[in-house]
């Protein structure tokens, strides 16, 4: 008999749907404490599943000591709350349950956007005060306003539908999401800096990455039309909320509409929470009846298919694979994910790509290492998870088309992945990988020169003219950092170079500064692989 732990105020469907396996015996633990991590981890030993919302916080220390765990299943999409790399070393499956509260989510942002039209907060608001404030509380129409979709994400799909039905006209920006895909959809795709000046409602939908966190700041309040209004159902980093505020006491933002924040729960004493003309809910987009029971019920099957079936479904670290086949590809899809990872941490723009298997590894069932190529490369373009499951369709809705080349000749090597970008002129186009001696996984070739680098941790990736110096000064750089030099691979062809550096700790961009100011060095991009 499997056990399982659910946590978090899940619905009761899920304890309902696993109990009714007849193989799985279920706790249910909503204390708050007991999901503290030092708690959590005194208690998580005897159970083979867990199932969590948002609340409970699985980390490193929880699961060094959950010796029996197999699989934690998310009910949602986020798992910032998971250390899904402890979890992967620790051979616990991760799983979440995507979808399940997309229209949810672009519903409240729709009601938000009606809301903050029409004041009907501070309405409700003033009524209970006794007052009758018609006057001062005149909202505008949305019929032919421009709303401004930033993030032309599932949420940010179903929010522009619904939009269009409010007769608005819809724009949007995303540079993963190509002009084609946009196209189909409808939906005009513009330059961020364009819409920022077109929109009179800006609607965010983003995932909080490096370029997006503080997106919405001072500078970019600026290029927006006066009378703006701003709704953020995404993440709360994504708006500098002192500068936001800054710009509705000024008058150049009308009001906002904030489902996240910075920090949850805010501050009582942050400035903005008291200002009228902007409205707030608790970190609702996703928290309505129906959305809950499908996450419920999705995590509830999940987790049973895998415990009873060894069946993978919607994992963030694991293929959808039998137990057999993973045995047979477990190493090539380590391999395929850091190809795929490398090549969208050097590159950050849509291509069109092409996947080529041969030798043996042809023979396999090479669809996972699609899958995990696919996972790698717009794992770094978003911080939502991507799985192997929903990979290729996200990759389809973001325009990018995929050719899959299948060949057992082996001229090169026994077994042998390439990924190329299709009409990529900027840097390498191509990385091909292999695997040593069945379980020793090699970057083999990168643009046009072949090397033998390992592909993990942190990597600085330098092209160079193959000049006297070059390898000498990249060291003594580092050094100066006090960055230790795990392995420096180089291969060279014609008068170009390439090497890659496996360092002990990341660089910060001082040190990838200097190293792109040194002598013969023609770039430097940091990569880093799990």
């Amino acid at each position: 008999m499997y056990k399982v732990m659910i946590r978090d105020n899940m619905s009761p469907l899920a304890k309902d749907l696993l109990e009714a396996t007849g193989k799985i015996a279920v706790t249910i633990d909503n204390d708050k404490t007991t999901g503290k991590p030092g708690a959590l981890a005194k208690i998580i030993d005897e159970y083979h599943g867990l199932a969590v919302r948002s609340g409970t916080k699985i980390t490193k220390k929880v699961l060094t000591h959950a010796g029996k765990l197999k699989v934690i299943g998310r009910a949602g999409i986020g798992v910032d709350n998971i250390d899904v790399q402890a979890a992967t070393k620790k051979g616990v499956v991760v799983m979440n349950a995507p979808g399940g509260n997309t229209i949810t989510t672009a519903e409240h942002a729709i009601s938000l956007v009606l809301a903050l039209a029409r004041n009907i907060p501070q309405g409700t608001a003033s009524i209970r005060e006794g007052k009758w404030e018609r006057k001062n509380l005149s909202g505008i129409e949305l019929t032919g306003k421009t709303l401004g979709i930033i993030g032309l994400g599932h949420i940010g799909r179903v929010v522009a539908d619904r939009a269009k039905g409010l007769k608005m006209n819809v724009i949007a920006t995303d540079p993963f999401v190509s002009k084609d895909a946009a196209k189909a959809l409808e939906i005009d795709l513009v330059p961020l800096e364009n819409l920022l000046e077109q929109s009179d409602f800006i609607s965010l939908h983003v995932p909080r990455l490096k370029e997006t966190v503080d997106l919405i700041n001072e500078k970019t309040i600026k290029k927006m039309k006066p009378g703006v209004r701003i709704i953020n159902c995404s993440r709360g980093e994504i708006i500098q909320i002192d500068d936001l505020y800054q710009a509705i006491l000024s008058g150049h933002v009308a009001g906002a509409a904030l489902d996240v924040f910075p920090q949850e729960p805010p501050d009582p004493n942050l400035p903005i929470l008291q200002h009228p003309n902007v409205i707030f809910t608790p970190h609702l987009g996703a928290s309505t009846g129906e959305a809950q029971l499908k996450v419920a019920d999705m995590i509830a099957r999940q987790i049973a298919a895998y415990l009873i079936d060894g069946i993978i479904i919607n994992a963030v670290n694991f293929p959808s694979l039998s137990m057999e086949a993973m045995g047979q590809l477990r190493h090539y899809l380590d391999l395929a994910e850091k190809m795929g990872s490398l090549m969208g941490q050097l590159v950050r723009k849509i291509h069109d790509i092409t996947i080529s298997y041969s030798g043996d590894v042809s023979l396999l069932d090479t669809r996972p290492l699609t899958h995990a190529i696919l996972k790698g490369l717009l794992s770094a373009f978003t911080d939502t998870p991507v799985n192997y499951v929903n990979a290729p369709a996200l990759a389809s809705d973001k325009g990018i088309h995929v050719n899959e080349i299948k060949s057992p000749s082996k001229d090169h090597f026994s077994s042998l992945i390439g990924v190329k970008l299709e009409e990529h002129e900027e840097g390498p186009d191509e990385i091909w990988g292999t695997i040593f001696e069945k379980k020793y996984p090699r970057l083999v070739k990168i643009g046009e020169i072949y090397l033998d680098a390992i592909p993990e941790g942190s990597m600085i990736v330098i092209q160079n003219f193959d000049k006297p110096g070059v390898i000498g000064n990249v060291g003594t750089t580092l050094g100066r950092h006090n960055i230790n030099i795990g392995r420096f691979q180089l291969g060279r062809r014609g008068d170009r170079a390439i090497c890659l550096v496996n360092i002990d700790s990341p660089a910060n961009e001082k040190v990838i500064k200097e190293l792109e100011s040194l002598p013969n060095i023609i770039s430097v991009n940091q990569a880093h692989l799990e």
